[in-house]
């Protein structure tokens, strides 16, 4: 460090307050030791830093799946706002499955992380068990519950559906259907398909709950042509879909087209999540847009707060949601 110091032009101590949180010193400093840092190959001893200060300046992310673009956005906005501070990410993946989460907790508890981030408010009893006893921060999120582990930043899920319901039931149909995969340890899209319940028992009594929900097949545009394929088969009367996902919205109107379906009058067909495709699509995806990257940031904020003791004003956040009316229904 000595070396970097005498590079950089400053003392060893404003090396050591930059490297635990660039903030502490100017822009220019900054600059000027990350190049004496380059320079002399320094490279930082984490373990006596973590040791000295009782902090490692990590957090732990643990997401569903690491290939869906919609989780990533939320943890770019997330590790856009640690790195100010000087923190690094630990990423895990659950693929839904609840052991899994339980086990990555474990591992990077082990760790000692900062703070924890997750997706999701549902966790089995051992989890969230390790979680309080891990006495640091965490932030849940992508739902919405009243009594949160810690601090949270979400939406409801439930409400989100039933206000695609109402759009559809204002716009003249009626023969709606669910769709989607719902996998054991995906309560969001579980949430997804009690607000579908919920406001067609309001809305349309007299109608039947028509879904068609597999457990089986990827978050994918091809599951979502499979899905239509059902959905024609069982309920030849349907003349709209919500979908779980705009994956399964975006497969199964280019299906449509392909098998001479006029969307929307024939079929309308909405989704969740307002991807790229969804505004590329001809006609354009009725969806749910949610603020993806907002969610990640919001959560970094809370962590940044709660791991340097500062006041933290409101402990769940709702960044709400906003329904997209496009072409397709």
């Amino acid at each position: 460090m000595a070396d970097v110091a005498q590079h950089a032009g400053v003392s060893a101590q404003t090396v050591s307050r930059a490297l635990r949180n660039p903030k502490e010193v100017s822009e220019e400093t900054y600059a000027r030791i990350e190049e004496a840092i380059k320079a002399t190959n320094y490279v930082q001893n984490l373990a006596a830093s973590h040791l000295a200060s009782n902090k490692s300046k990590t957090v732990a992310a643990i997401i569903p799946l690491l290939s869906a673009s919609i989780f990533s956005e939320t943890i770019q906005g997330l590790n856009e706002i640690l790195l100010q501070e000087g923190y690094q990410l630990f990423i895990g993946h659950t693929d839904y499955r609840q052991d899994r989460e339980e086990a990555l907790v474990r591992t990077f508890s082990a760790r000692r992380p900062d703070g924890f981030f997750i997706i999701g408010t549902h966790h089995n009893r051992l989890t969230t068990s390790l979680l309080k006893k891990s006495a640091v921060p965490v932030v849940e999120s992508w739902d919405w519950t009243e009594r949160p582990i810690d601090m949270l930043v979400g939406f409801s899920n439930s409400s989100a559906i039933a206000s695609m319901v109402e759009h559809l039931v204002e716009k003249g149909y009626r023969n709606l259907v669910f769709s989607g995969v719902i996998k054991p340890g995906d309560y969001r899209a579980k949430e997804r398909l009690a607000g579908f319940e919920e406001a067609m028992n309001r809305l349309l009594p007299d109608r039947p709950i028509r879904t068609v929900i597999i457990s089986d097949k990827p978050i994918s545009m091809d599951t979502g042509s499979a899905l239509l394929r059902m959905v024609r088969e069982r309920y030849p009367e349907a003349d709209g879909i919500v979908f779980s996902s705009d994956l399964f919205a975006s497969g199964a109107l280019l299906e449509c087209q392909k098998i001479g379906i006029s969307i929307p009058s024939e079929l309308a067909i909405t989704g969740f999540g307002d991807y790229e495709i969804a505004r590329q699509l001809n006609p354009g995806l009725t969806t749910i847009s949610v603020p993806t990257y907002q969610i990640g940031e919001a959560a970094a904020e809370l962590l940044l707060a709660a791991m340097n003791s500062r006041r933290i004003p409101k402990r769940s956040i709702d960044v709400g949601f906003k329904l997209i009316a496009r072409g397709s229904a």
